[in-house]
């Protein structure tokens, strides 16, 4: 769709480079954020995604709009808050536009995995969180069946990649201790398989399912090549940087109460099943359908933790 006009709502590790990727290939784009974040060759302009009317108005004569929000806020009882409204508005203005509308989503719907999860797995969550992300793509399906918007949702796992930062769970509080021989305190069991999405391929897999020209409402999930447990991430690390870094559990009763006076890590704690159990993405179908590929993991993994070597 290359020349088309995209609005992308967010500004964040995700949100922009979607746009990045848009703009090099010579679309128009127009960047949401509350604060009108800049970024070269986009159209900025601060609005609040939750604004029904002022998104309807800013996404007029788009083609796509992108759901990359990503509210810098944690607790269950703030995004209960903060999402329906969000969807509310990105369904109305996609309506109103005549605009196919492309949400990033996660994995929480799902719930606790029975083997790996693939585009078409039950969504059984019971956690806050995946309901309310659950509740979220419902009623942009519903939308999309009742023939008012077209509407797809892109899933990736945990994210990683350079300037992840420390919300990242495979991110600076991972990289840096590692990478100084110190040990990562991380989440669940470290020795367990994880599937891991790399930025940079949660981008390509946002814009491939918005050119996408086959059926609509479903969804689809990023490339993210094979499971590879902490341990034996730090273990990679170790071997190519000459460190010693370890990594160790964070003992559930400790987290448990450190979430009493966290919300962040009540959030991590609600959503801890992910580390105590095998938690593997299956994308082949959208490998398959949309012609995406996950970075090579030694390229992806290589390049995150020269980033992180930079700042450690």
């Amino acid at each position: 769709m290359s020349g088309s006009s995209h609005v992308v709502v967010g500004a964040g590790l995700i949100g922009r480079r979607v746009a990045r990727l848009l703009v090099d290939r010579g679309d128009r784009v127009t960047l949401i954020t509350r604060r009108g974040t800049e970024l070269p060759g986009a159209r900025a302009v601060a609005a609040d995604a939750s604004d029904a009317t002022a998104l309807a108005a800013v996404c007029d004569h788009a083609n796509r709009i992108f759901l990359c929000a990503n509210p810098a806020i944690y607790s269950a009882e703030e995004w209960a808050r903060v999402w329906p409204p969000i969807f509310r508005a990105a369904i109305a203005a996609a309506r109103s536009a005549g605009a196919g509308l492309v949400v990033m989503g996660n994995l929480y719907p799902y719930g606790l995995p029975q083997g790996p999860m693939t585009e078409h797995s039950a969504e059984r969550t019971t956690s806050r969180k995946g309901l309310i992300r659950k509740a979220g793509w419902e009623a942009v399906k519903a939308a999309h069946d009742a023939g008012e918007v077209r509407a797809v949702e892109v899933r990736a796992s945990d994210y990683f990649g350079p300037g992840a930062g420390a919300t990242a769970l495979l991110g600076e509080r991972f990289f840096v201790p590692v990478l100084e021989s110190r040990v990562a305190r991380v989440v669940g069991n470290p020795s367990l398989p994880h599937s891991w999405s790399y930025l940079d391929d949660i981008a390509a897999t946002l814009v491939a399912a918005a050119d996408y020209p086959g059926e609509w409402g479903r969804v689809w999930h990023v490339p993210s090549g094979e499971p590879h447990s902490q341990l034996k991430i730090a273990a990679t690390l170790n071997a190519w940087f000459g460190t010693s870094g370890r990594v160790a559990p964070i003992p559930l009763l400790a987290l448990r109460t450190m979430a009493l006076f966290s919300p962040q890590l009540a959030g991590v704690l609600d959503e801890s099943y992910q580390f105590r159990n095998p938690f593997v993405l299956d994308a082949s179908e959208t490998e398959r359908m949309l012609g995406v590929r996950a970075t090579p993991w030694e390229q992806s993994l290589r390049d995150t933790a020269q980033s992180y070597r930079a700042i450690s």
